[in-house]
């Protein structure tokens, strides 16, 4: 039940709790909403709940130390100091917790890793932070703050919320337009990952299958262009069925990606992908590091630092510090040198982006150093000396095969078309084309395994 593309979620858990929390009294609804996020997470980490359970207890417990001594029109200076040190125990315990069941999932054996550590350990970090700086700025209680780091929609793989975007002191308003909205945006997410990223997938487990030393130039380009979609749109589609979801309980919808192929620069597709993760990074870490207001060397380190965490945050193998490290590389260079030329040539911008973008998900998706290197000697044989390999078959068989899905991929990464089916969202002819897609959907659940959603393992 913790995937939301599953039978089980779909036509059990999601109805049976909307029809509750929809027909109990409002003082009620954040406590059954409160419930079934813990039934749902239990029912995927039935002990690690207790981890989870236990963070949320000791981050309320710093919390309301830090409320009550900042109550009063005016705080002394040993108020402030005692609040900042609360803070930074907090963050501190919670820096620490991560980092150590990082440690058992990569030494020790993965299942100790518990399921969305990262995401509810960030929201939490975040929560300890923005009550120092003001950002909290309603005395929270305790089934409002468990209710926002336990939030079923986002406990797994987010979107990282912040605490006040969540207005949990307010009465939430529910209604058929809201219900149907977040119906859509859950629909429309289901058939990204159900029709598209899994569909993609297959294309890339055949190349592992195959061996990358055997594939051609060609088809090792596809297979690098397929995993990039594969990733956009099992992600995308994830946050949106999160967001969804969100919208169905009355939430507003937090925007996790915003058409980030349509980029002119690798700093700009990473503001546009995977939107909350990179502003906690940007406010939590990049700011206090002092940002971009200092010189070009330390700017260069405050970026180096932040993607190296972000390539660690991702996952264990070094594959991801190389990933981050790359990344960071671009983004530095491109604030330093090559920026402004990119900003005014924007067609040049773009197909940069096309380019590097498919080649830095390689890195990230293979985590044996050897095979990232007879993958990239395939894509660029000259460089390694064993000269373009083309396989007219292969590529022919696989481009027929998944040409359909590249062709739908392309279309959904126009911004115009996607603004379009978004605005036009109550015509009757989107709405009968997102049934199709639901009960398509669905099919393809009931007489498939169904893939986890890949951000899980993160």
């Amino acid at each position: 039940m913790v995937s939301f593309a599953s039978l089980g979620f779909l036509f059990r858990f999601l109805p049976i709790l909307l029809f509750i929390y929809f027909l109990c009294p409002a003082r009620f609804r954040q406590w059954v909403l409160l419930a079934g996020s813990l039934i749902f997470y239990a029912s995927g980490e039935p002990v690690f709940i207790l981890v989870l359970v236990g963070a949320t207890l000791v981050n309320y417990g710093f919390a309301r130390s830090m409320v009550k001594l900042g109550e009063g029109f005016s705080l002394h200076e040993w108020q402030k100091r005692r609040r900042k040190s609360l803070m930074v125990w907090a963050v501190s315990l919670n820096v620490l917790a991560l980092v150590a069941f990082k440690c058992l999932g990569v030494f020790v054996d993965n299942a100790l890793l518990p399921m969305g550590i990262s995401f509810y350990m960030f929201k939490m970090i975040s929560f300890q932070a923005d009550l120092v700086r003001g950002d909290v700025w309603i005395k929270p209680k305790l089934g409002q703050v468990a209710l926002y780091f336990t939030l079923f929609p986002q406990v797994v793989s987010g979107p990282i919320m912040r605490y006040h975007e969540g207005e949990f002191d307010q009465e939430k308003i529910l209604g058929t337009e809201q219900l149907e909205d977040g119906m859509k945006y859950f629909v429309a997410g289901l058939g990204m990952k159900v029709l598209l990223a899994d569909r993609l997938a297959i294309l890339w487990n055949d190349l592992q299958m195959i061996g990358f030393q055997s594939i051609s130039t060609p088809l090792a380009w596809l297979g690098a262009a397929g995993y990039s979609m594969q990733l956009y749109f099992d992600f995308w589609g994830y946050s949106l069925m999160a967001s969804g979801v969100m919208v169905m309980l009355g939430f507003h919808f937090i925007e996790n990606f915003h058409h980030p192929y349509a980029s002119k620069s690798i700093a700009e597709f990473y503001r546009r992908w995977h939107m909350t993760l990179g502003s906690w990074f940007r406010d939590y870490v990049y700011i206090p590091l002092g940002g971009s207001r200092c010189s070009g060397g330390r700017l260069a380190a405050n970026l180096a630092l932040v993607w190296l965490l972000t390539g660690i945050w991702h996952g264990n193998g070094v594959n991801y510090v190389i990933w981050g490290a790359v990344l960071g590389a671009f983004i530095i260079l491109e604030k330093l040198v090559y920026g402004k030329y990119l900003a005014k040539i924007p067609v040049v911008g773009n197909l940069y982006v096309l380019l590097v973008i498919p080649l830095t998900w390689v890195i990230f998706a293979i985590t044996n150093i050897r095979q990232m290197g007879i993958y990239f000697g395939r894509l660029f044989p000259f460089i390694g000396g064993a000269g373009i390999a083309v396989n007219p078959q292969d590529i022919a068989r696989y481009g027929k095969n998944y040409g359909v899905y590249f062709i739908a991929g392309i279309i959904l990464c126009v911004p115009a078309v996607f603004r379009f089916l978004e605005e036009h969202r109550k015509n009757p002819l989107v709405i009968g084309l997102l049934a199709v897609i639901f009960w398509v959907s669905v099919y393809s659940l009931s007489v498939s395994a169904g893939n986890p959603f890949m951000y899980l393992k993160f």
